[in-house]
């Protein structure tokens, strides 16, 4: 189950309202969810955003892809946070890649 976090619309025509959710990728836009991770009311200048970051960390740290949209939302309101999972990410990989090519060179 590869799992995401997107917006989901809620409210009534022309008034949207939206909620933060974690859920499955193959599930539709406003179907099923795992959990509500927070709300946006995107008629109010500027947008009204309450999230819970703590769960938000965790949903991300378990593998969780956050959608283009919020992944905005979460650069404005936990700043620095993904730039430092991403930096992580790529020091794990540079890691892998020298013990490889240690090994490599070692069984050559």
């Amino acid at each position: 189950m590869s799992v995401a976090i997107r917006l989901q619309r809620h409210g009534r025509t022309k008034r949207p309202f939206y909620r933060i959710v974690a859920t499955d990728k193959e599930n539709k836009r406003d179907g099923r969810f795992l959990e509500t991770l927070g709300t946006i009311d995107t008629l109010l200048d500027p947008p009204m955003v309450r999230m819970d970051q703590e769960r938000v960390k965790y949903w991300i740290g378990v593998g969780a892809q956050p959608s283009h949209t919020v992944e905005t939302v979460i650069k404005r309101e936990i700043p620095g946070y993904l730039e430092e999972i991403v930096d992580a990410r790529r020091a794990r990989i540079r890691a892998q890649r020298s013990k490889r090519k240690a090994r490599q060179k070692a069984s050559s």
